[in-house]
């Protein structure tokens, strides 16, 4: 298991989850997920800060990676679903206050 826990609500980790999250085959250019950089573009944050943030999300069972130069990131949807409501990750994951879905979708 992992050894995290937030005391303030972590934004980028919520800003890489979410994208994670919300990430459609259409915006990734391959199949097996999204490079950290490619990523970190979309988010507009350091590389080494988007590569830390995929390591608390894996080390929380909530994305998977793929590869290893490069590695394709993805999120899993179905351990993610299996998460304890309680847990620090799934409640920031989930709390939807402030989040701008138009980033998302495209309606």
């Amino acid at each position: 298991m992992y050894e995290y826990e937030l005391e303030y609500e972590d934004k980028e980790l919520k800003k890489v989850g979410l994208e994670l999250m919300f990430m459609t085959p259409e915006k990734c250019g391959n199949a097996g997920g999204i490079t950290s950089v490619e990523l970190a573009k979309l988010v507009d944050l350091p590389l080494e800060t988007v590569k830390k943030k995929l390591n608390i999300l894996k080390d929380a069972g909530i994305v998977r990676v793929k590869g290893i130069n490069p590695k394709f990131w993805k999120f899993d949807e179905y351990n993610f679903q299996r998460m304890d409501e309680h847990d620090e990750i799934f409640r920031l994951l989930c709390s939807f206050d402030d989040v701008d879905f138009d980033r998302y979708f495209q309606y």
